[in-house]
Formats: C-alpha cells, sequence, structure tokens
C-alpha cells in the first residue's frame, strides 16, 4: 500500500486482508491527503496523487512498523518526513540502526527528535550497502528508496522472504527494474518515475501455519486453499518431524492428526528457515506432543511472552538460554538488546492437558497462539487484548466457528 505512493497514479491491490493494520495504513494515507477506496472485500485502490503533507501525525501509526515504510514516498515527494519511530508487538527490540543507516548511505540525513524521525533529502542516489544481519522491514525500505534513486543500488546480504519478493513484483511491474542478482543479493536500477500498477498479494503464509496448528492442537484435520508450497518449506519439515499427517493438491493444503504427535526440536532463523512468527502456535502443538520439545528463538531477544501465558492453562514449560559458540552469528538481533532476564529458547515437556483460563495476548502470533490453546483445553478460556490478534489476523474468530470451534468475540 505504501509503495503504492511512489506512483505517478493510482494502484490496484488485490487479496489484501481486513486487518487492522492494513486499516491503519489505509487511514493514514488519507491523513496525508491520498486516496484509499475499498472496491470490493479485499481490493483497495490507491491514488497518491493528492498527498500534500510531508508529517505523519496519526497516533495509531505508532502501533506498527509500517511507519517506516512512509519514509521514503514523502522523501521522493517532498524532500523531507516526519514519521513516529516504529511499535509493533512486544516481541523484542526493534533495532532501528540497519534500516537508517541504509537510509544514509543513499544521501539521507536522519535526525531523531523524542519518538519521531526527521528524514531530509533533496535527493536519493543509488549506493552499495550491506545489511550487518538480516532485516525484512530494512530490506523493504532500501528497496522503495533504490526503485526512484539516481543510479544503481546493490544491496547485499538482503532478506530472502517470499513477501520480499512479492514487493519486488509489485515495484517491477510499477516500472521499477529490480533483480536478484543471487539469494542475498539484490540489484536495483533506479528511474525517474513509478506508474501505478495493478497486483494480487499473495497469500499469507502465517495465517496458513496458524490453521494448520489449530487442526493438529485439536486433533483433527483442515484443508486450507491457496497457499505456496515453498513458502511453508521448513514448516513441512517439522510436520514430519512430529508425526503430523501433510498432503497437497495443487495450492491446497490438507493437514491433520494422525496419531500421537512426537516432540521436536526447532530453532527460528530468517528465510529459509522456520519463521518466528510460526514458533507460537506450533508451542501450543507441542504441549501435546509426547517427549520434550525445544525451541530455540534466534530472530528476537524476548519473544516468550506469550509462554508465561501458556503456563497458566497448565503447560509444563521450562525457559532456558543454551549453550551458544558464537552468539553474534547465531543470533540475527543486536546483542547489546539482550538482557539477563530474557530467555531464548523452551523446553516443552507433553502431552500435557491444557486447562482453561483467563490469559493475556501481548503480540499477533503469541495471541493465536493462546487462542490454540483455548481450543485444546477442556472447559471456557478467556482471552484478552484481542486488538493484539486482530491486527494480524482477518476475522479469525469467525473462520474457527465456521471449523466448529466454540468462539465468541466480547465487545468492550
Amino acid at each position: 500500500m505504501i509503495a503504492a505512493l511512489l506512483a505517478d497514479g493510482p494502484s490496484v491491490l488485490e487479496n489484501v486482508p481486513d486487518v487492522e493494520d492494513v486499516r491503519i495504513v489505509a487511514r493514514v494515507i488519507e491523513a496525508l491527503g491520498g486516496c484509499v477506496t475499498r472496491s470490493e472485500a479485499t481490493t483497495w485502490i490507491i491514488d497518491p496523487r493528492s498527498i500534500r503533507e510531508a508529517h505523519v501525525r496519526h497516533c495509531a501509526l505508532a502501533r506498527t512498523r509500517a511507519s517506516l515504510f512512509f519514509i521514503v514516498p514523502l522523501l521522493v515527494r517532498f524532500g523531507e518526513a516526519f514519521v513516529p519511530t516504529p511499535g509493533g508487538d512486544r516481541i523484542g527490540h526493534r533495532p532501528l540502526d540497519r534500516v537508517l543507516a541504509g537510509l544514509e548511505a543513499f544521501g539521507a540525513r536522519v535526525d531523531v527528535c523524542g519518538e519521531y524521525l526527521r528524514v531530509r533529502a533533496t535527493h536519493l542516489h543509488g549506493a552499495r550497502y550491506r545489511f550487518p544481519k538480516n532485516t525484512h522491514t530494512g530490506t523493504e525500505v532500501l528497496l522503495l528508496a533504490a526503485a526512484c534513486a539516481r543510479g544503481e543500488t546493490v544491496l547485499e546480504n538482503a532478506a530472502q522472504e517470499p513477501e520480499v519478493d512479492d514487493l519486488i513484483a509489485f515495484l517491477n511491474a510499477m516500472g521499477a527494474r529490480i533483480r536478484r542478482a543471487d539469494g542475498r543479493t539484490i540489484r536495483i536500477e533506479g528511474v525517474p518515475q513509478l506508474q501505478g500498477a495493478c497486483h494480487r498479494v499473495m497469500p499469507d503464509r502465517n495465517e496458513a501455519v496458524t490453521f494448520a496448528c489449530a487442526a493438529l492442537a485439536t486433533k483433527g484435520e483442515i484443508e486450507i486453499e491457496e497457499v505456496r508450497r515453498p513458502d511453508v518449506r521448513a514448516f513441512l519439515s517439522v510436520l514430519e518431524e512430529i508425526g503430523a499427517g501433510s498432503a497437497w493438491r495443487g495450492t491446497t493444503w490438507r493437514v491433520w492428526y494422525r496419531g500421537p504427535l512426537r516432540s521436536a526440536s526447532i530453532r527460528t532463523a530468517p528465510h529459509p528457515g522456520f519463521m518466528t512468527d510460526w514458533q507460537p502456535p506450533m508451542a501450543s502443538v507441542l504441549t501435546q506432543a509426547h517427549g520434550v520439545s525445544i525451541i530455540h528463538e534466534t530472530v528476537f531477544e524476548n519473544r516468550f511472552h506469550y509462554a508465561r501465558e501458556l503456563q497458566q492453562m497448565g503447560a509444563r514449560i521450562e525457559f532456558f538460554n543454551p549453550p551458544v559458540e558464537d552468539p553474534d552469528a547465531v543470533y540475527n538481533f543486536n546483542l547489546d538488546d539482550d538482557r539477563p532476564e530474557f530467555f531464548h529458547a523452551l523446553r516443552i515437556f507433553g502431552p500435557t492437558p491444557l486447562r482453561p483460563a483467563t490469559v493475556r495476548a501481548t503480540d499477533i502470533r503469541g495471541g493465536a497462539a493462546l487462542i490454540l490453546a483455548a481450543l485444546a483445553a477442556h472447559g471456557e478460556s478467556v482471552i484478552e487484548g484481542i486488538e493484539h490478534v486482530e491486527r494480524g489476523y482477518a476475522q479469525l474468530d469467525v473462520a474457527l466457528r465456521a471449523l466448529g470451534a466454540e468462539i465468541e468475540r466480547e465487545n468492550p
């Protein structure tokens, strides 16, 4: 949606999920003067031609990571951007240094003004920039900058996630010249102007994995449509390890419980590794697996808030820090952000009967994990903080109810 602001005319985006983060971005674009029209349930038209404001003052944006993306379109239009520092889930510190250093390599000047960022540049020029560590958001922000910068850009150690390639496909449809030279090297030849384009957003693999985990946690089965098998390959390996059923018919993915689940050892990693977003719902599944499972989180330094809540539901979970020979090479977060009280791994003992409880979601995927645990527990549970879940799932309660869950949303 924000990339569409780089164009000289309207763009049409299809298959856009009806989630709160999307609605927040739409409201910010309108506050800047742009036009956002929802022509169908999942189709949005973004017209940037009437944007007249370089300052983002919409307070809701501070709850998301989207503020960083607004920097580039505003720089291109006005030579200046004033945006709130990014927020998002409580899953660990989000280092800005990798993104801001990249923007400075393009000729931008960055000033931190309290809880805001002021970025200025008369024009952006191409650069060779190597990310010190993998950054999904940072790669996407610099792709926007490079698409409109003067000259050639080479991004090294760039993110490989399929969502990044989906953005590249949209930018190229707008007239950008971007290609992956190899897995983590991206070359971009800047162009003076981008035009509006039509693009269908890729299927949400995090949602697909969540539904797969829901089936396994409840000893059921499910068919999930529009899933691209390569996007979930690392998850498929874990399904095989725990003994779950999995089969494909084109882009329809069937997942089922076919007997007692086995324990697993999982280490999260940037793509093509096991996604950090997959470990919370998988943790709920592993409470029902036989043996001791281990989840080692290497992407964020503090992503186990949900596990404390699972303990309230009877899950047997131990927190620990595994020995690591070269932490800077293993962990994707900045080691300076680590704290002695943070744990990077879980031991999950199972199978353990889960009991109903009142628990609180503090992030999108952790909230989903608590919902899955509540479905597996005997009795009625209450999940508070559901607004976090609604930032990343479109009517999750409706979908689960259609699958047989007894679930109700209570309005405040």
